[in-house]
């Protein structure tokens, strides 16, 4: 018996590592979003006549969530599509007319068209509306905007909103200044940092909580959530949240990288992976690295520097996990571009390119720009984000639905 006793510790340490080994792939295997718990509400969906806003991303595998629905006997009876619309195949910041789903025969209503959310007689034959599109955290990222209208539009027509809710890839980042309601625009329209850190329901629940539905009611809100999920989960999208976010890479660079929108440095626009490279042709003799943007239907028709050779940073293999251990913006590309460019007056003029975006609005302040010609440094920039950037984190908690 003394002899077996060493066989039976090991085969029982063994035993112990084998399970942990397998209940962790279990536990990674059964992360689901809240549109794949189709039990949690299809009995709610039943006798109900249902409009989702949607896109591209809405899907349950690799089959769109209308088409789940509509095959499962779902009262589906219309569609509303967001920026780049319901298949995702106009460009940014182009309008999208009303249509027809060619696919489902359903009526597709734009909300980036001649308006911005649904109206009365839209919702009049609606019993329920469906919200589930995949955000990527920040705050120049307009889905939160559509949210944020949809929610209006239910409020004031006493509709509920269910939420299908899905990860931020970038949900482990809140960082960023506080947007200065002074410079409230489509691409910033509530006071939160530029990587807020929040999936959309989470984001609703603030909505709600922090009244930002001007004087109407709380909307009321069903939310499915997401099974095994947390904030700093890594999530690789299955679908690209838009056509300029066509990479994963791309997705976790953009808080970052996106701040150059409001510069004469491009951003890959006019490229097969945006987002992912910076240049300007008067960095020239700076920097080795080259690319040509040059007009792509679908996703940029008319990008800054069109068919000029740019030089610059190539981000594609750029480390993303140094992002994540730091859990910050990475502002040096800016500091770093800045210093480069020859033309330091001609940073952030807008005057050259109707391609250019305001970077006061980006930032959210006024103050960074400022910063960036005056060359202050990377910690005094962060300490002008304070205290808001502290009071923010600790208002976020509030609606929390994951850890």
């Amino acid at each position: 018996m003394k002899r077996l006793l060493p066989v039976l510790l090991i085969t029982t340490i063994c035993c112990f590592f084998i399970f942990r080994l397998y209940s962790n792939v279990s536990n990674k295997s059964s992360f689901k979003t809240g549109a794949e718990r189709t039990e949690q509400y299809l009995p709610y969906l039943k006798g109900k006549r249902v409009a989702i806003l949607a896109n591209p991303t809405t899907v349950i595998g690799k089959k769109h969530l209308v088409d789940s629905l509509m095959a499962l006997g779902m009262q589906v009876v219309k569609v509303f599509g967001p920026e780049h619309g319901f298949r995702g195949n106009a460009s940014n910041g182009a309008k999208v007319k009303d249509e027809v789903d060619a696919a489902t025969g359903l009526p597709i209503i734009s909300l980036y068209g001649s308006k911005r959310k649904p109206s009365a007689a839209d919702l009049a034959d609606v019993d329920l509306m469906i919200f589930d599109i995949q955000d990527v955290g920040c705050r120049f990222y307009t889905y939160i905007n559509v949210l944020r209208d949809v929610m209006e539009a239910c409020s004031e027509h006493k509709k509920e909103l269910m939420i299908l809710d899905r990860p931020n890839p970038n949900g482990y980042l809140v960082d960023g200044p506080i947007l200065d309601m002074r410079f409230k625009s489509g691409i910033g329209q509530f006071p939160i940092p530029i990587a807020h850190g929040m999936t959309i329901a989470e984001f609703a629940l603030m909505i709600n909580g922090e009244k930002w539905l001007r004087d109407l009611p709380a909307c009321k809100l069903k939310i499915i959530k997401m099974q095994n999920y947390h904030h700093d989960m890594p999530y690789t999208l299955p679908v690209p949240p838009s056509p300029n976010l066509n990479t994963q890479q791309s997705v976790e660079l953009y808080p970052s990288v996106c701040l150059f929108e409001g510069t004469i440095v491009s951003q890959g626009r006019g490229t097969q992976t945006p987002f992912t490279k910076l240049g300007a042709p008067a960095l020239k003799g700076s920097y080795a690295y080259q690319f040509a943007p040059v007009s792509i239907p679908g996703m940029s028709e008319t990008p800054l520097h069109m068919n000029q050779v740019c030089y610059g940073l190539d981000l594609m293999n750029y480390d993303i996990s140094s992002l994540r251990k730091e859990r910050k913006l990475n502002i040096q590309w800016m500091m770093e571009l800045y210093k480069a460019y020859p033309y330091k007056e001609k940073f952030f003029d807008r005057s050259q390119s109707n391609q250019m975006g305001d970077i006061n609005k980006l930032a959210g302040t006024d103050q960074f720009q400022q910063q960036i010609r005056d060359g202050v440094s990377e910690q005094a920039i962060r300490a002008s984000w304070e205290p808001g950037l502290s009071q923010y984190k600790s208002m976020r908690k509030k609606y929390l639905l994951y850890p």
